[in-house]
């Protein structure tokens, strides 16, 4: 069943998809992995953890799908302390190094996508190790913005939180929000 998400991800789709805005794709999304988007949000899928495919599988899941299934919603950020937990035990195992560089790449994404300076020190290390040219210099800017504000602005409305007056700023600057 994991097979079918890298499958999806890595094979069917267009990378361009990964990271746009596209509504039609979401639907994609919903239709076909919505179900198993609910059952990794309660933990059921627990025996993909077995194994490097399963592990990313089931973090894409959570970490990426989540994006797209609660675009421009508070829910899209609530599987990220899961994902970053299943992304840190696959490394612990070793499960990264079984994995191709853009396999990896969304292995770690959940390092990119936390807003702790601690989890992000760890993260410029993991994307340093990568062979793919952007992945490093967005962790970086990523960083960037959690090193100055503790936290991305551009959550913060999502989020219900109030923004600072520099981050007000901030959001008016271009390459603000991701």
């Amino acid at each position: 069943m994991y097979q079918d998400v890298l499958d999806f991800w890595f094979n069917e789709i267009d990378p361009k998809k990964w990271f746009q805005n596209d509504l039609d794709f979401d639907k994609s999304i919903q239709a076909r992995f919505g179900a198993l988007h609910q059952q990794a949000i309660q933990g059921e899928l627990f025996s993909w953890r077995d194994t490097a495919q399963g592990a990313l599988a089931e973090i894409i899941v959570l970490d990426q799908f989540s994006r797209n299934l609660y675009r421009d919603q508070a829910e899209s950020f609530a599987a990220d302390p899961m994902a970053l937990t299943l992304a840190q035990t696959a490394i612990d195992k070793g499960f990264d190094k079984a994995l191709s560089s853009s396999e990896r790449s969304f292995l770690y994404m959940p390092f990119m996508h936390s807003e702790s300076a601690l989890i992000h020190e760890m993260a410029v290390v993991l994307f340093t190790t990568l062979e793919t040219s952007n992945t490093l210099e967005f962790e970086l800017k990523h960083k960037k913005i959690v090193d100055r504000f503790g936290r991305y602005p551009h959550r913060n409305t999502i989020l219900g939180r109030t923004s600072s007056a520099e981050e007000l700023v901030f959001l008016q600057e271009p390459n603000s929000s991701f």
